[in-house]
């Protein structure tokens, strides 16, 4: 089977997606990205390392070998890079996460799925399209409906209190994929699926 072996030492891979380049830096749409930074921190490692067309670092969690990466290839075309990795490592659709943002969350809410559509993200979308499934775990970081036109949405920056729950939620949505390698799919996302809204999570 095409997924059936594991090599390299990598069993999870944790995709965070976005757009490279200072210009789409703390965008709505690349919430994903900020996800990634916080789990740096959380893990103490950095992504710098350039394979698969991402920016990549190996890390351990709970034992087990994980790529975290974050696709340079524009939000469009993360399948490209996410399934050269998998493929590379031979990693099933079940153990690649995959962050992104989600306009149906409001700003700062964290939700876990392990499986679904890509309902209208063009990054799952791709990747979809590259795993040949959607058997795959997500976690979105909501970033609220569009105010106007979707694309002037996703790609405007977080201000005022967003720019706040956004923060805690990229902190959030790092602990959670930390959370689903190490303790598994059912704990992750019972302590981790909320919603923000206005002065806590509920």
């Amino acid at each position: 089977m095409f997924f059936a072996k594991r090599s390299g030492g990598v069993e999870w891979i944790i995709a965070f997606l976005g757009n490279p380049g200072p210009e789409y830096e703390n965008t709505r749409h690349n919430a994903g990205f900020l996800a990634g930074a916080a789990m740096e921190k959380l893990l103490g490692v950095k992504m710098t390392r350039v394979r698969h067309r991402s920016l990549t670092a190996r890390a351990d969690i709970a034992g087990h070998g994980v790529l975290l990466m974050e696709p340079q290839t524009y939000m469009n075309l993360s399948g490209e890079a996410v399934g050269e990795a998998a493929r590379f490592y031979k990693v099933p659709p079940e153990r690649v996460i995959v962050v992104s943002d989600e306009m149906a969350l409001p700003p700062g809410s964290v939700r876990i799925r392990q499986s679904g559509s890509a309902g209208g993200h063009n990054g799952l979308r791709s990747i979809i399209s590259h795993l040949g499934t959607d058997a795959f775990p997500r976690i979105r970081l909501g970033i609220g409906e569009p105010e106007h036109e979707p694309v002037d949405w996703v790609l405007g920056k977080f201000t005022g209190p967003d720019a706040a729950a956004m923060a805690d939620a990229a902190q959030r949505a790092a602990e959670a994929a930390e959370c689903y390698i190490s303790e598994g799919p059912d704990r992750a996302m019972s302590k981790y699926n909320r919603k923000h809204q206005g002065g806590g999570a509920q």
